[in-house]
């Protein structure tokens, strides 16, 4: 059985759903290889401009595989390959769009966390549940959550384990829209056509300078993104899109 199911769209879009239903789409070690996988896959195809990542109608992702935790201890959390993984979807260049119903628990939410932008059924809930089983997020919740809502939301959820739902997700700033659960991956794949539409290379240019806002100070982070700019010059997209917009037509980009 695939652990990731595919499908890629005419309009550049590929979606990717986790597929464990009786493991509650939890991230075992052969589903995050899979998943990897096809991220490899959709960096290296030209035609696929974003990425939608979705789990099932029912939940998103209970989070890691506790049975490898439980067995190995520590040395399953430290292992390089696991890590590795982690720091794959961390580094995907390309646009990556969490589309969440259900559930996104523990290493689920940290999973929707590491996309660009999160879409919300209105059924969906937040939680890092970690502490509930004595551990702690280790997979950049703590770090990541307080970035996303704040010290004192993200405390209550990490330190209580207690699941937030999807309107106060959105008010804290964790989900950019909240739509009917049925509306969900539909919504993320509308907005994820239009991401796709636009020049690839201006994107995945934007995409590493609005990351960057959460890595450096003001200072360095202006430094940077005027380097990113200075790269979007060069690129023939933008000379086409500027062209366009002087001769009052529909650009074509070509991601060069």
């Amino acid at each position: 059985m695939n652990l990731v199911l595919t499908e890629i769209t005419d309009d550049g879009v590929m979606m990717l759903a986790l597929n464990r239903p009786r493991k509650a789409n939890s991230l075992s070690t052969e589903l995050m290889v899979e998943l990897c996988a096809q991220l490899r896959t959709a960096l290296d195809t030209p035609a696929i401009r974003c990425v939608v990542l979705t789990g099932s109608e029912r939940i998103f992702s209970a989070g890691s595989d506790i049975s490898g935790m439980a067995t190995q201890g520590v040395d399953w959390y430290l292992d390089e390959g696991r890590l590795e993984r982690w720091r794959q979807i961390e580094h995907f260049p390309k646009p990556l769009i969490a589309a969440v119903n259900g559930p996104a628990i523990g290493g689920g939410l940290e999973l929707a966390m590491l996309c660009d932008l999160i879409i919300a059924g209105e059924g969906a809930s937040f939680g890092q549940g970690e502490i509930t089983i004595g551990v702690i997020p280790g997979d950049g919740g703590t770090q990541r959550l307080p970035r996303a809502v704040g010290k004192a939301l993200a405390m209550y959820m990490i330190m209580s384990g207690e699941r937030i739902p999807a309107a106060r997700a959105l008010q804290a700033g964790l989900v950019a829209e909240v739509v009917p659960d049925a509306q969900v991956v539909a919504r993320a794949r509308s907005i994820a056509a239009v991401i796709a539409s636009r020049p690839p290379l201006s994107v995945q240019y934007a995409k590493k300078a609005t990351r960057e806002a959460f890595e450096q100070p003001l200072s360095k982070g202006l430094a940077f993104e005027r380097q990113m700019v200075t790269e979007v010059f060069k690129t023939a997209d933008r000379a086409e899109g500027m062209q366009a917009f002087l001769e009052k037509r529909p650009p074509e980009y070509r991601g060069r």
